[in-house]
Formats: C-alpha cells, sequence, structure tokens
C-alpha cells in the first residue's frame, strides 16, 4: 500500500504542477475568443454635467481619443481596440489624470471622484494598473515635498546645502518605490512607467547616473525579449546605450547590454509635427547637413531675440549645409502655430510642454537649449551662452 500512495502523491505534485501552465493557456485561449478590443469603465462620483477625456499616451504625443459628458450617475464605458504592444492611457477631468496601461487586460474598472480624481480611485482588473497608482502616488508625494522646500529656499528659509540634500532624498524615496517595480518584473508596463516620471519636466531616474542606468537596461532589455518590434523597446534602446556611453566616457563601470539587438547612436531623434501636421524626423532633417538642435518657449521674453539671432545664423550659413529643428514646448498651440508660420526652419511642437520626455532625454534643465549635431550625425556640443553659438558653429562646420 505504502508505494501506491506515494505514486499517488506523485501524481498529483504533477497534476498541481501543470496548474499554470493550464490557467495560462485557458486565459490565452479566452482572451482570443473575447475579441480585439479593450473596455475602460466605471463611475466618477460628484461629476455631473462635466466632461471626462480618454486620451493614448505615445512616446511622444498625447492623441485624444474619446469624449463623455457625465451624468448624475456617473457611469462611463469606452471600448477602444486593443493595441498591438502594451501602451499607455489616461483619463482627463479637469486637469487631473488617472494613468493606466493596457497590455492583455479586457477590462479595467475605476471607481472615482471628481474632487480627487488622481489621487483616491480604485482601480480593478490590472495588477499593472494598480501598481501604476502606487508609482503615481510616490511620484506625487515626491513632487509636492519638493515644491514646499523649494518655497523656503526661496524665500531663504533654506540654506542651499539643505535644500539640495533635501530634493535628493525626496528623489531617492521616489526611487526606492519605483525599483521594487522595475526589477520585479522588468517586462511590465508599471516598470516603463516607473522610469519616466518627473518633476518640473526632468525624469527622476538620471540617465547619466550608474545606478540608474542599470534600471534603463534592466526594463530596455525585457522589453527587446517581449516586444522587440514596439515604438517603446526601441525608444528605450536608445536611452540605454546613451546612458552607457556617457557613462564609460565618464570611466565608471560597464553595464552589460549585451542582450540588446540593436545598433548605438550618437543622439536621440525626435520625431514631432510640424504645422501642417506632419511628422518630421530629426535624422531626415539631419542627413549630411550640420543642425542646430533649439528647444524653446515662443511665450517668452527672450524667444524674439534668440529667433532673430538663430535667423541671421541661417541667412548666413543655410547655403553652407545649416539646417534648424526647432523644438516647441509651448502649451498654446495656436500662438506656436502664429510665431513657426513665420520662421523658415523646421518648427516642431512637443505637445507634452514641460513634461516633454524628448527634452528629458537631452536633458534639458533650462530654457533655451541649443545642440548642434554635425553632418557625421554627431552630438558634437551643447551651446550654454547665446553670444557663443556662432564662435561654437563656425568651429563644427
Amino acid at each position: 500500500m505504502q508505494p501506491y500512495k506515494w505514486e499517488i502523491i506523485e501524481i498529483m505534485i504533477r497534476i498541481v504542477k501543470l496548474i499554470p501552465v493550464c490557467l495560462s493557456f485557458l486565459l490565452a485561449l479566452a482572451a482570443c475568443n473575447k475579441g480585439d478590443k479593450f473596455v475602460v469603465k466605471g463611475v466618477v462620483t460628484d461629476a455631473d454635467g462635466q466632461m471626462m477625456y480618454l486620451e493614448n499616451v505615445g512616446v511622444s504625443s498625447v492623441v485624444l481619443m474619446d469624449s463623455v459628458k457625465l451624468a448624475s450617475t456617473g457611469k462611463f464605458e469606452f471600448s477602444k481596440p486593443r493595441p498591438e504592444y502594451p501602451d499607455f492611457y489616461r483619463l482627463r477631468l479637469n486637469n487631473q489624470l488617472i494613468n493606466f496601461a493596457v497590455d492583455s487586460t479586457e477590462t479595467i474598472s475605476i471607481l472615482a471622484d471628481a474632487g480627487t480624481f488622481a489621487t483616491s480611485y480604485a482601480i480593478e482588473g490590472s495588477e499593472n494598473c494598480k501598481a501604476i497608482k502606487k508609482i503615481t502616488l510616490a511620484q506625487l508625494d515626491a513632487n509636492q515635498y519638493i515644491r514646499e522646500i523649494r518655497k523656503e529656499h526661496e524665500e531663504k528659509k533654506l540654506a542651499d546645502s539643505t535644500f539640495q540634500a533635501e530634493m535628493r532624498k525626496a528623489v531617492n524615496a521616489y526611487k526606492e518605490e519605483a525599483r521594487k517595480y522595475i526589477y520585479k518584473a522588468p517586462m511590465s508596463t508599471a516598470a516603463y512607467f516607473a522610469l519616466f516620471q518627473q518633476i518640473d519636466g526632468l525624469l527622476l531616474f538620471d540617465l547619466y547616473d550608474k545606478e540608474d542606468s542599470k534600471a534603463y537596461a534592466a526594463v530596455a532589455t525585457s522589453f527587446d525579449l517581449f516586444y522587440p518590434e514596439s515604438q517603446r523597446s526601441l525608444q528605450l534602446h536608445n536611452l540605454a546605450l546613451q546612458s552607457i556611453k556617457i557613462i564609460r566616457s565618464q570611466r565608471e563601470k560597464k553595464i552589460d547590454l549585451s542582450d540588446i539587438k540593436t545598433t548605438e547612436v550618437d543622439y536621440f531623434d525626435i520625431a514631432l509635427p510640424e504645422l501642417n501636421g506632419e511628422v518630421v524626423k530629426l535624422s531626415d532633417a539631419a542627413k549630411g547637413k550640420t543642425v542646430l538642435i533649439n528647444f524653446t518657449v515662443y511665450q517668452t521674453d527672450w524667444s524674439a531675440t534668440l529667433n532673430m539671432t538663430l535667423g541671421d545664423l541661417y541667412t548666413k550659413y543655410k547655403n553652407k549645409g545649416l539646417e534648424i529643428y526647432q523644438v516647441s514646448l509651448d502649451s498654446d498651440l495656436h500662438y506656436w502655430k502664429n510665431i513657426a508660420s513665420k520662421l523658415p526652419w523646421i518648427c516642431v511642437r512637443d505637445s507634452k510642454s514641460v513634461y516633454s520626455e524628448i527634452a528629458s532625454m537631452y536633458n534639458v534643465k533650462q530654457l533655451p537649449a541649443i545642440y548642434i549635431l554635425n553632418n557625421k550625425g554627431k552630438l558634437v556640443k551643447r551651446v550654454e551662452k547665446l553670444d557663443e553659438l556662432e564662435q561654437s558653429l563656425k568651429a563644427v562646420m
């Protein structure tokens, strides 16, 4: 009898081990049978008559997908085509945002109140979306604390050294929380989301920090394995490789990214729409030319002076192979169009304004920011002072 009992136990163990595999298969089969749509539904209380918007948050732009005027019940439901690769979306109500991701999920349910829409909502149907909420709250905590100590610093109530120390403390507290999701499941949308959180338009994870570079490498490697054709995978490749390149130049320890199958780039490519809505790539503008890359805001006191200087240089050096690729971070679309229509060079706009991921990739800390890309496609100079721009340009050309 004893051998027989052990055989039964062994069979039971094998069955138990097969349960996760069977469940995965059944879930995948069920997903195939449910079609190619995802659904976001729920209730927003105290929002009678208010408009709520569903937006797709792409790599370089935010696209409005749908909207609904909420009734007294607060019920809503959006049904949209499932993305080919995991992608990010958000609900917007009175400039408050609820971020979420869609991968293999069929239905996401959200319960929120209009007054605390962005912070006190409940979300079901996706563990990644629950994680994204926690990451968002950690980012908001850091952002709020930094604003408080910045105010104290501006009022001379906080010494420079104390202010910097407290800034680092707040950023590190966020990173500690974010790394839980990054290293636990680097292929997840939560890990990607954690990497790209910002404060004042700057990434909390520093591309040129040795430890932070490991986080980019982990997510980039995983996305390359699971979603090799995704635009976000390419973005992560470029970020991780550029980070490593800078760190190597600083003689830091090299990070192994041998699993990433891509070629190293010398600058981050940009693809943004110009006046007619057509997307213009920096890489296309840079073919065989020297390019001034300029991040700017037209609605500033210094914009007119900057554009006059750029205009003089463009007139003088255009026939010698100069191109200007100007990225506007203006929030006012019509103001940007009015100014850009009068300029002779490439004028594109990032609708994310001060939250531009592209500006963060170029480590833009203040505006205007100007970079020089030589005619061999290498980013060779960051120009700090406008009166040094022509001299720097002539040296490159």
